[in-house]
């Protein structure tokens, strides 16, 4: 069972599900989180602190999981913080996963054409079965 975590309270409702999914098959849970650099100017990458940066996306993923953690204790949890864009990081690590889900915040067709949407993405190149949670879900267990 693989997850997209992207660090906002939007992405609850697909992490309640992943893990629902994941407890239901006895199977274990990976989190994926991602940042780019890509936000950053190359002028000022010099400058700029990698190692703390990546730590607090550490925190972060950490952050998002702990309540769940507490619900499912006998669960098993691996998190990964990668560099690189969220859809090429997932659809890699989706050959060997059952499902696949991810968060939307359902913004249409237009707005995920703009911003790119990692949902998207991964329903075209997955190798796996891919859940798409809306994140106004209601029925968060």
């Amino acid at each position: 069972m693989l997850v997209g975590v992207d660090g906002s309270p939007d992405s609850e409702a697909a992490v309640a599900f992943a893990y629902e999914a994941a407890s239901v098959r006895g199977v274990p849970l990976v989190a994926v989180h991602t940042w780019s650099d890509l936000m950053f100017d190359s002028r000022v990458s010099p400058l700029i602190d990698w190692e703390a940066l990546e730590t607090g996306e550490r925190e972060l993923l950490a952050e998002r999981l702990a309540g769940w953690t507490g619900k499912y204790p006998d669960g098993q949890v691996r998190r990964l913080v990668l560099r690189g864009l969220a859809a090429h990081a997932l659809v890699d690590r989706a050959d060997r996963a059952q499902l696949l889900v991810v968060g939307s915040r359902g913004r249409g067709h237009l707005a995920g054409l703009m911003f790119g949407s990692v949902s998207h993405a991964v329903l075209h190149r997955a190798p796996c079965p891919v859940a798409v949670v809306r994140a106004d879900l209601t029925q968060v267990r």
